[in-house]
């Protein structure tokens, strides 16, 4: 049983709120709004140059997330850090209950539908995973960390969501919070001999995968991403109008409202999977780069900020996140441009819907708690 105490004592803590919301990084929160500015400017775009169906439901959405992020950051970071388990189980059931009670949509049963609003718990379990490994990992020392035992725990904490996740299925989400696990395993110091292990016998299962696990619409785009001509009119549709879309945009793009296949409704999804194909074809090379740059500045923000934090569990929960983050836009991105099979995952704070939206602001609205809270030393009895 691990009983912590403080180690110093931080300012912070007995600060008021409006204090709290003034030591938020700046730079930071000028990324999230420009990234959701542009964001708006391209559903609008989406729309065929109308608020609706898009851009005014997704403002809603932008303005109760900025609450969230706000609220979080300015909260105490003990409660966070005494709320972490409780906070994955509470989101561990709500994944559950979709087998219950979920919405099915687009062929998989993902979602819990709330009456006003449906809400996709996948989303916010990678959010709290990460969480709760920060939790879990700040209080212990390297020596400990080196040892196979303290794994067990950690791993039991994804393999479950990880399950749940793979059954609906999602093979997006499912991927991506392997990878992030596997991030901060790395992070905290695991043995890298591991990881080798792990990556052998991921190559052994994989026929075991390929023909029990995966549906046949999966196995359909796994083919498609090796061999893109082998069925562009089903498969292989989505992935070839994206290419066709971000390829003609050239350097400069069609120009804004004017691309053709997305003005045309030859590109699917373009609102939420497929929407960084469409800032290619109406905003070009430089357009795409700009968006690109957003991105890479948010994680380059977040890898700062962990190095300056004094706060094991700060510096945990930032890296943690700072992974999620990149594996968002690092799938997304190369999906679209065929480096990657065709899955579901949105561009974060950039892709149209609310579940994704909300979660990464809540998370980030923890990463500023954290780094306002970055100096607040806390430690295992004896650790």
């Amino acid at each position: 049983m691990l009983e912590y105490k403080r180690v110093r004592m931080a300012r912070s803590e007995n600060m008021a709120v409006s204090e709290r919301i003034m030591l938020m990084s700046p730079f930071l929160t000028i990324l999230i709004f420009c990234l959701l500015i542009f964001s708006e400017i391209m559903l609008y775009s989406a729309g065929g140059g109308a608020w609706h169906p898009w851009a005014a439901p997704q403002a809603l959405k932008i303005a109760l997330g900025l609450c969230v992020y706000f609220a979080v950051a300015a909260s105490n970071v003990k409660f966070w850090i005494k709320s972490a388990y409780f906070i994955y189980v509470i989101v561990l059931v709500l994944v559950a209950l979709v087998f219950l009670i979920g919405h099915t949509g687009m062929g998989a049963q993902r979602w819990l539908n709330l009456g006003l609003f449906t809400v996709q718990p996948s989303e916010f379990i990678k959010i709290a995973v990460v969480v709760v490994l920060a939790r879990y990992f700040a209080w212990y020392n390297s020596g400990q960390i080196s040892q196979i035992k303290y794994y067990i725990i950690p791993f039991v904490l994804f393999l479950v969501p990880f399950v749940f996740i793979v059954i609906q299925p999602d093979l997006g989400t499912s991927l991506a919070l392997a990878l992030i696990v596997i991030g901060m395993f790395f992070i905290v110091g695991a043995n890298k001999n591991w990881f080798i292990a792990a990556a052998v016998l991921g190559v052994l299962a994989m026929p075991f995968v390929w023909y029990g696990a995966m549906y046949e619409y999966q196995r359909a785009r796994i083919i498609t991403f090796i061999n893109p001509d082998h069925d562009v009119k089903g498969a292989g549709y989505q992935i070839a109008q994206a290419k066709i879309a971000f390829g003609g945009g050239g350097v400069i793009g069609k120009g804004y409202l004017k691309g053709s296949q997305g003005q045309n409704r030859f590109l699917p999804e373009k609102q939420t999977d497929f929407i960084w194909s469409m800032v290619g074809e109406e905003l070009g090379f430089f357009g795409a780069a700009a968006l690109l740059g957003l991105f890479i500045g948010i994680n380059i923000m977040l890898h700062g900020m962990s190095k300056l934090c004094r706060s094991r569990y700060a510096q945990l929960l930032i890296s943690g996140f700072g992974i999620n983050w990149f594996v968002y836009y690092f799938i997304n991105i190369g999906m679209n441009m065929g480096l990657l099979p065709t899955v579901g995952m949105p561009l974060p704070l950039f892709s149209y819907g609310g579940s994704a939206l909300l979660s990464l602001m809540f998370g980030l609205g923890l990463v500023q708690n954290a780094w306002i809270h970055r100096d607040l030393q806390l430690s295992a009895k004896g650790g």
